[in-house]
């Protein structure tokens, strides 16, 4: 059934509503990730042309609708060159989401029971312990904690570990003198898998000018998973942690346990 809204400029219809709504959760989530980057204002352009060029099309007016349709077309080779960067993030962040990742199935699907998430084991105590030795010691470190999604990629970038999460092994591997020091912990379940890993940096332009890399690391992994992050600072020692591509700062021992306690164990039902 077509709904008659303009009957003799367009017809609308319930599938055409769905569109417009899948396009517009597309392009809000292209400009979530190109939000704070030099990106974004080409992206703005680029989507102002493109409706311009719409509505250019459906007034019949063919000299301007074929310029901008060949610009349109050509720019599609220009476009993959200048966001180069946030198309990768952009199929990274597609291809380890947790809905389509392996393992979701298997522990949403058909495993049908109220259980605690596997995290809710990790030591809690011993990261927050060891964060804040490294703290007061001023030992920089970055812990990354898998959520739902597979970071094996990351992983695969350090050196296995396989241990069981303790305060004297986190502090063992990032004392200044370990080889391991240099890179993320990563930690899935109560399992160091690696450490040394190397992670992608957030290119935020709004990032603190006073924070470096090492938090740059930290919230670059959350940008693209769902994984959380904590740093340790080198030169203040002050812990932050990581969220969704947000950063907490100036947390004591105390307030990081809360926070881990709060996103790493749920209540059974």
């Amino acid at each position: 059934m077509v709904l008659s809204i303009f009957p003799y400029f367009l017809s609308f219809r319930w599938i055409d509503a769905i569109d417009v709504l899948l396009v517009a959760v597309l392009l809000f989530q292209l400009y979530k990730i190109v939000r704070g980057t030099m990106a974004v204002n080409i992206f703005i352009g680029i989507v102002s042309i493109y409706f311009f060029w719409l509505v250019v099309k459906a007034l019949n007016m063919q000299l301007l609708s074929t310029i901008l349709g060949q610009f349109i077309g050509v720019g599609v080779i220009a476009l993959i060159i200048v966001f180069q960067q946030e198309l990768r993030k952009f199929l990274l962040l597609i291809g380890t989401n947790g809905i389509i990742n392996k393992n979701y199935f298997s522990k949403n699907w058909f495993k049908m029971s109220f259980e605690t998430k596997v995290s809710e084991s990790i030591d809690i105590n011993a990261i927050a312990k060891a964060c804040k030795n490294m703290s007061d010691s001023k030992t920089g470190a970055i812990i990354v904690i898998s959520n739902k999604t597979d970071l094996n990629f990351y992983s695969n970038t350090g050196d296995n570990i396989n241990a069981k999460v303790s305060l004297r092994l986190l502090e063992s591997i990032f004392y200044k003198n370990s080889p391991l020091h240099d890179g993320a912990v990563i930690i899935v379940g109560n399992t160091i898998q690696s450490a040394r890993c190397v992670l992608p940096v957030s290119e935020n332009n709004d990032f603190p000018s006073n924070l470096g890399m090492r938090h740059r690391a930290a919230v670059g992994i959350t940008e693209v998973t769902d994984a959380f992050a904590i740093a340790v600072s080198e030169q203040t020692g002050e812990i932050a942690f990581s969220k969704d591509g947000q950063l907490m700062q100036h947390l004591t021992a105390d307030g990081l346990r809360k926070i881990l306690e709060a996103e790493l164990t749920e209540p059974k039902g």
